[in-house]
């Protein structure tokens, strides 16, 4: 195997594949990258068996070319060292060939590298997906998917499901659950079914968190498919497969109250701000539990006190307030991650009493809420 390549794209895809490597994998040869140069370009692929994703250089893109294959052919070498090389190289062009007894040179300018290389054949193949039904959606608005449901997932490995994202797909409709069960984060949005086709699967929050860092904010669309245990991102050069959850994700409808006893509409911002602030003090403590409570006048009074440290009182104005007073405690974390999450200047939240699940969602947009579980606090 012998090409010549430009170093800033082949830095780019050593990075995108490098996020599915890692080097506590039971399998040796997982720690390193596979490299496969073919007349059409070269393929870089990297996987730790739960993520695998493969990111294709093409010989020449619009005119330009990007890279000269001289010979054919395939390696695998070490992850780290091979991505510490290549971002180090002097000049704006690398060359890759391998010698025999898979001896690989790295040369650029005047430095030259010499790695031992791996048997590209002992490398795992990626699984092989028919692609008959597969759905389509802005990369944009999948990242933006992502960001607002995927901090939700449980990181404890007690329930291994809640470990990762609900996606259900019916009706020309994608729904995006994420639950640690004290807390839930849905976004929904309509998407492009070839075949109005129903899904139900559960991705992992680590994979969703890792695609949501390759793929770019552009409105392109990227094609998803779904088998029985495995789901495939396809963008423009880059595959991006991860393993599904295997159990059945609790039904989490029922967990969202249709009535509420108080709503309060409030400036977003103002309230992060002041529940941030408020947790300052709250965080000392173990629970990072702040207060809140209705006052006479549309005011809500946030408050944290904690007794070694101290306490603090904070005065926001809400736009209205309708129904019963309240007084709720709840996670001060919980609360500035689900606004951040949220889109939009102004925010209704429900409240359904004290010791209920409370539900924020932004004012006009239906397709996203945040539920929280409250603290009981005596």
């Amino acid at each position: 195997m012998k090409f010549i390549i430009q170093r800033d794209r082949l830095v780019q895809s050593v990075q995108d594949v490098m996020k599915a490597v890692t080097s506590r994998t039971t399998i040796p040869i997982l720690t390193g990258i596979k490299i496969t140069a073919t007349t059409e370009g070269v393929t870089l692929t990297g996987s730790d068996s739960d993520i695998s994703i493969e990111s294709f250089i093409p010989k020449e893109e619009t005119g330009d070319e990007i890279i000269e294959v001289k010979q054919a052919g395939a390696i695998v070498l070490q992850a780290k060292v091979f991505s510490e090389i290549v971002k180090k190289l002097p000049t704006d062009t690398v060359e890759i060939e391998v010698l025999g007894s898979l001896q690989t040179v790295i040369r650029s300018g005047k430095s030259e590298f010499n790695l031992i290389g791996l048997d590209a054949e002992e490398y795992p193949h990626l699984p092989q997906i028919e692609e008959n039904n597969k759905f389509q959606i802005a990369t944009d608005l999948l990242k933006a998917m992502i960001r607002q449901t995927h901090f939700a997932v449980s990181t404890s490995e007690t329930r291994p499901i809640l470990t990762g994202v609900n996606w259900k797909v019916e009706n020309g409709e994608l729904n995006c659950i994420a639950t640690d069960s004290h807390r839930l984060a849905l976004r929904k949005s309509k998407v492009e079914i070839a075949n109005n086709e129903g899904y139900n699967v559960v991705i992992p929050g680590k994979s969703l968190n890792e695609l949501s860092k390759i793929i770019d904010d552009s409105h392109d669309l990227i094609d998803i498919v779904i088998t029985e245990n495995q789901i495939l991102f396809k963008a423009k050069h880059l595959l991006f497969f991860s393993r599904l959850l295997e159990g059945n994700y609790p039904d989490t409808s029922r967990l969202i109250p249709n009535e509420s006893k108080t709503d309060v509409t409030v400036n977003t911002k103002e309230f992060l701000h002041a529940i941030d602030r408020a947790s300052l003090l709250a965080r000392e403590g173990r629970n990072n539990v702040v207060k809140l409570s209705t006052i006479e006048g549309g005011i809500i009074e946030i408050s944290s006190n904690t007794p070694e440290v101290g306490k603090v009182v904070e005065e926001i104005q809400s736009e209205t307030i309708d129904g019963e007073d309240l007084k709720i405690s709840f996670s001060a974390k919980y609360m500035m991650d689900a606004l951040k999450a949220l889109e939009g200047t102004d925010i209704r939240v429900s409240f359904t009493g004290a010791m209920r699940p409370f539900v924020i969602r932004p004012l006009h947009d239906e397709t996203i809420l945040q539920l929280i579980l409250p603290v009981r606090t005596y």
